[in-house]
């Protein structure tokens, strides 16, 4: 019985040791795993810690980069408005600047405009005084010439119509002899010829080669005989017979 006794005793000792055996292998199972847990914990902490950390840091760096972005869109906005004002100031300037030149080109137009219509307005006046003139031209000129036509037809009804007579008394009127005469006269002026010179006294005759005898030449044109008689030697013609004959070749003196 006591061996029995001993047996269970040793059996119940062994069954105690090897259960506080497992409970040593327990405690130290869940000491480890305690430990393992703390260690996580305080890791999991840590890297909590270190997250959160990185999530104010990354704020921060947010709240600066906005600070930051604020500052320089500030900085940025008032030099954009102080371009803005400056650029809008200086467009105002040149537009003023325009308006006064295009306000003195306006003037200066205007200007020449009436310049232009003054000079025109003149010549326009200029044009009708001329014009005005003209026709009062016109008018005397045809009122010369009715008034020619009625002295012509007077004088050919005095005529007893006869044109020839109408024709020499133009000629003689109208100086047209005197000019044959005197472009004859200045023809043989130095040529030193004979002439014969009819003067007022009647019957003198000078040489050529006298002085004189070209101071005497305006004697021919006062006397009527003797211009026809030279009318008559160098054309031909001779006088109507209203106005006369020529006078006898005889009585005049030859030189």
């Amino acid at each position: 019985v006591k061996t029995e006794v001993k047996v269970y005793e040793n059996q119940r000792e062994a069954e105690i040791a090897e259960a506080n055996a497992d409970l040593a292998k327990k405690k130290a199972s869940w000491a480890k795993e305690a430990q393992v847990a703390e260690v996580e914990s305080a890791k999991a902490v840590a890297l909590r810690e270190a997250e959160l950390q990185q999530e104010v840091e990354r704020m921060n760096a947010l709240t600066r980069t906005e600070k930051l972005k604020a500052e320089f869109l500030s900085q940025a906005s008032v030099e954009y408005d102080t371009k803005v004002q400056e650029a809008n100031w200086e467009l105002y300037q040149k537009q003023k600047q325009a308006e006064a030149v295009l306000y003195e080109k306006e003037k200066e137009a205007a200007g020449q405009k009436a310049i232009a219509d003054a000079a025109f307005y003149g010549r326009q006046r200029v044009a009708d005084v001329e014009l005005y003139a003209k026709q009062k031209e016109a008018e005397g000129l045809m009122a010369l010439a009715q008034a020619q036509g009625v002295y012509l037809r007077t004088l050919l009804e005095a005529l007893g119509g006869n044109y020839a007579a109408l024709r020499d008394y133009l000629m003689i009127n109208g100086g047209m002899f005197q000019e044959i005469a005197k472009i004859n006269a200045e023809a043989v002026r130095g040529l030193q010829p004979k002439i014969s010179i009819w003067t007022n006294g009647g019957g003198e005759a000078i040489d050529g080669n006298g002085s004189n005898a070209m101071k005497e030449v305006a004697g021919v044109y006062r006397m009527l005989p003797p211009l026809f008689k030279t009318v008559h030697e160098q054309t031909g013609m001779l006088p109507p017979p209203w106005m006369g004959t020529l006078p006898d070749p005889k009585k005049a003196t030859t030189d």
